[in-house]
C-alpha cells in the first residue's frame, strides 16, 4: 500500500480528516517548462489519490494557474487507467498543459478568484508542480486560502530540468525530477557530437554546442558524463565559468593544437554581453526566443579571431527537445518524479500544509534517495548555485566531485517504450472539464 512505500511528516492520514463526510476535491496545475518526466509526477498524483480516502475528484487546471483562472478543470478522475498510466511515457505538457503565468501581488482580484473557484468545485487540496515560482504562488495560495476561511491544503511538486530548486547545500532538496533526464540527453549528445566532429574535421575543426540552464550549469556541466575520463578534446562553459570570450578563443586554440579538434559546450547563460534578451511573464531570460544567441556569438567570435588550423568552427543549438526527447529519459528520474508525486499527494491527504515533496539523498557510496517535505516558503526563496569547488581550476571543465553526483541520475539502461505502427503510444486524455459554474474570468495580466 501507499502508506507502507511512502511517509509523510506524520505518518499517517489524519482521523480528522478520514471523517470527513464528504470528501474534498484535488486540483493539480503545472508550470514553468515542461520535462520528460512531469507527466509521471502528475501519474504520481493521480494514482496515490485513488487510494487516499480523504481526496475526492482529481481535477488537472488546464495550462496551470490560468486553467484555475479560467474554471477550467479537467477531471482526471473520470479517465482510463490505462491511460493514466501512460503519463509515464509522455513527454512535455501536453495532456494538461503549463503556464508562464505568475500571480504578482497586485493581481488581488486574480487571487480572490482561485479562491472563488476552489469554493465553488469542493476543492480542499492543491498541488503545484513547478520551481521556485510556483512554490512561490503555492504559498501565497496557502495564505490567503487561511485569512478567507478556505479549508485548503496546498503541496508542491519539484519540477525543472535546470536542477535549481532548492539550496546549495543540498538540503532542502538532492536534485529535482527533469534533471536526470536532460543530463542524460547531454551525455548522449556530446557522444554523437563527437562523432560528427571526429569525421568532419579538418574543415569543420571547432563544434560548437549550446545548452539550456539560464544562470545555472548543471546542464551544460552534464556533458562531461560522455567522457568521464576526459579522452575527447571537450571544452564546457557553464553560467558561472570565470572566463571571457577572449580567453575561451585562447582555450580553444590551445586544444586545436594539441588535438587538431575541439568540441565547445556553452551554457545559454555564458556571459557575452547583451544581445537582445527577451524576459518572460516571471523576468527570466528566454533565451530560445531571442535575436540572436550564445552559441552563434561565439561561433561568430572564434571564426573573426581567428582558428589556429583550416576550418570554420560550425554550432548546433537543440531546443526544447532536450527536455522532451522521451527515448533519452532516465528511468531513475521517471521512477523518482513518480514517487514526488505520490508523496505530494500523501502530504495533503494527511493534512500537511504548505510543504513541497522532496527529495533527499542517504550518504555512503550506494545512491539511494528517501522522500520528505520542506516549507513552500524556504524553497521559494531559496535559490541554488552551481558549486564552485565543482568547476575545474582552468575554468571550462567540472571535477570528479560533479560526475559521482550526477552519475546515478541518469541510470543504467534505455527507457522502453510503448510503440503502434513504430510511433509511440502517448497518453490521450479525453476532454472531460468539471461543469463551470462561475461566470467567465479574464486573468488580469491578460486585460
Amino acid at each position: 500500500m501507499l502508506h507502507d512505500t511512502l511517509r509523510g511528516v506524520n505518518g499517517y492520514v489524519s482521523s480528522e480528516r478520514q471523517s470527513m463526510s464528504s470528501p474534498k476535491n484535488l486540483v493539480v496545475a503545472q508550470s514553468g517548462g515542461p520535462s520528460c518526466v512531469i507527466n509521471s509526477t502528475l501519474r504520481g498524483i493521480a494514482e496515490a489519490a485513488r487510494d487516499l480516502g480523504p481526496i475526492g475528484t482529481v481535477y488537472a487546471a488546464r495550462h496551470g494557474i490560468e486553467g484555475v483562472l479560467k474554471e477550467e478543470l479537467l477531471d482526471l478522475s473520470a479517465q482510463t487507467a490505462d491511460e493514466i498510466a501512460l503519463l509515464r511515457v509522455t513527454p512535455a505538457a501536453g495532456s494538461i498543459g503549463t503556464c508562464r503565468y505568475k500571480l504578482k501581488p497586485q493581481q488581488t482580484e486574480d487571487f480572490e478568484r482561485v479562491i472563488e473557484v476552489f469554493r465553488a468545485h469542493n476543492v480542499g487540496y492543491f498541488i503545484y508542480i513547478g520551481g521556485n515560482d510556483s512554490m512561490d504562488t503555492a504559498h501565497k495560495i496557502s495564505e490567503l486560502a487561511a485569512a478567507r476561511g478556505l479549508d485548503l491544503v496546498v503541496s508542491g511538486g519539484p519540477k525543472t530540468i535546470d536542477n535549481d530548486v532548492g539550496d546549495s547545500e543540498f538540503q532542502l532538496i538532492d536534485h529535482t525530477p527533469g534533471y536526470g533526464s536532460c543530463a542524460k540527453y547531454w551525455m548522449h549528445a556530446v557522444q554523437y557530437a563527437d562523432q560528427e566532429n571526429r569525421g568532419s574535421c579538418p574543415a569543420d575543426p571547432v563544434l560548437v554546442l549550446q545548452a539550456m540552464g539560464r544562470k545555472i550549469g548543471f546542464i551544460p556541466a552534464a556533458a562531461r558524463l560522455a567522457d568521464p575520463g576526459r579522452e575527447l578534446p571537450l571544452q564546457i562553459y557553464l553560467a558561472e565559468s570565470p572566463c571571457s570570450l577572449e580567453q575561451l578563443h585562447e582555450n580553444v586554440n590551445a586544444q586545436l593544437k594539441a588535438d587538431g579538434r575541439c568540441l565547445v559546450v556553452v551554457s545559454e547563460g555564458f556571459d557575452v554581453g547583451d544581445f537582445g534578451q527577451v524576459k518572460d511573464s516571471f523576468g527570466h531570460t528566454q533565451f530560445g526566443s531571442s535575436e540572436s544567441s550564445v552559441a552563434q556569438i561565439v561561433t561568430n567570435y572564434l571564426n573573426q579571431r581567428g582558428l589556429c588550423v583550416k576550418g570554420k568552427a560550425r554550432l548546433n543549438i537543440p531546443g526544447t527537445d532536450q527536455r522532451h526527447s522521451m527515448a533519452y529519459a532516465s528511468t531513475v528520474d521517471l521512477d523518482e518524479a513518480y514517487r514526488a508525486g505520490q508523496q505530494a499527494a500523501l502530504l495533503v491527504a494527511e493534512g500537511t500544509n504548505g510543504q513541497m515533496a522532496t527529495i533527499l539523498r542517504d550518504p555512503g557510496p550506494v545512491y539511494r534517495v528517501r522522500y520528505g517535505a520542506v516549507p513552500l516558503r524556504q524553497v521559494a526563496l531559496s535559490e541554488r548555485t552551481f558549486p564552485q569547488a565543482w568547476i575545474a581550476a582552468n575554468g571550462y571543465d567540472v571535477t570528479d566531485d560533479f560526475l559521482r553526483y550526477a552519475r546515478p541520475l541518469i541510470g543504467e539502461e534505455m527507457v522502453s517504450l510503448p510503440l503502434i505502427d513504430g510511433r509511440a503510444r502517448l497518453a490521450r486524455l479525453q476532454p472531460k472539464y468539471a461543469p463551470a459554474v462561475l461566470p467567465a474570468y479574464v486573468p488580469q495580466a491578460d486585460r
